[in-house]
């Protein structure tokens, strides 16, 4: 199984709780590049590291467990029944207890919320949240276990009319995705950030020091990793935008790579990407896609890192995350 599964629990944590630049980050120190990219595997890398790009940026999902998102078509983001309280306020300055409330899941068990918060009109830095799934079923196969604990980092505009910008950080822990055939199982942080004040143009930025996914078939750690996307929900061709960096140490490839987009992409709707770059860099090697149009793509290889194409992949988007 590979990085997409994460994007596979962005979603299930948004239908379970609503019903329905650079490589470093804070500081941290970054693994080495271990992976020597040749001809003969720079698809798979490329492949790894792409997977990866899609999966950070699907992390801003992660605020659908509270109502809070920059969805589209819409793009309004809603307050979901989460806030309401489970006591009164016991006085000026002290936080106010959230539920916990029980939200039960689509097929079978239930996402719980709770937390705490200055005001319950609005969200205040500091505010914290703790979603608690157990056997949430989301009804199309995938029963979700473990836990996000939220904290508001900093808020602006109206939460009710959706129109705000946000950020806050979110711990995954232990959160599980089992399906029929494999459980993923994720760990880490994002510090996520929502744009929809010019809604239904929004933006979304994630980064985080670390987050693992293991699954039945293999391992991988994102680190110090950043990622934003944008899109247009205003026009009928809805316009987007991604971006990222990062380093992946991925049982996939036995080794670890880092990655960057030297040109970010862009494209509409649902298709591939039409123009961008994703640069993967190995130990003393590389690889460099570049989008040719939403269908095909090109892979420029350099084997020992002296700046020479050594050699061409000529292929499409839809090989290259399928290999």
């Amino acid at each position: 199984m590979r990085l997409t599964y994460l994007s596979v629990l962005s979603a299930s944590v948004l239908v379970a709780a609503c019903g329905g630049s650079g490589s470093s980050f804070n500081g941290a120190e970054e693994p080495a590049s271990t992976f020597a990219i040749t001809s003969a595997n720079a698809t798979a890398a490329t492949s790894a590291a792409w997977e990866a790009l899609v999966a950070s940026s699907d992390f801003a999902d992660l605020g659908g467990s509270l109502g809070l998102s920059a969805a589209v078509p819409g793009a309004v983001a809603k307050a979901t029944q989460a806030f309401k309280v489970a006591g009164q306020p016991t006085g000026a300055g002290q936080a106010v207890p959230v539920g916990p409330n029980v939200f039960p899941c689509l097929s079978g068990g239930a996402a719980t919320v709770s937390g705490n918060v200055a005001d319950l009109l609005t969200l205040t830095p500091g505010d914290t949240f703790n979603v608690l799934y157990e056997q949430c079923n989301d009804g199309v196969g995938e029963i979700i276990d473990g836990t996000i604990d939220f904290t508001v980092g900093d808020f602006s505009g109206d939460l009710l009319l959706g129109t705000y910008l946000l950020s806050m950080d979110a711990v995954v822990t232990n959160l599980q995705v089992r399906t029929g055939t494999d459980t993923i199982i994720n760990n880490g942080d994002a510090t996520v950030t929502l744009d929809t004040e010019q809604t239904p143009f929004v933006g979304t930025g994630v980064s985080g020091t670390s987050m693992t996914v293991d699954t039945n078939a293999s391992s991988q750690t994102l680190s110090n990793y950043v990622s934003r996307a944008t899109l247009d929900g205003g026009l009928p061709n809805l316009p987007y935008t991604k971006a990222a960096s990062g380093t992946l140490d991925t049982t996939q490839l036995g080794g670890v790579v880092e990655y960057s987009t030297p040109v970010e992409f862009s494209g509409e709707g649902t298709n591939y990407p039409a123009a961008g770059s994703l640069l993967v860099e190995g130990s003393s090697s590389s690889a460099r896609l570049t989008a040719v149009d939403n269908v095909n793509v090109t892979i420029e290889v350099d084997t020992n890192g002296d700046g020479v194409i050594d050699g061409t992949i000529n292929t499409t988007w839809a090989a290259l995350v399928e290999s």
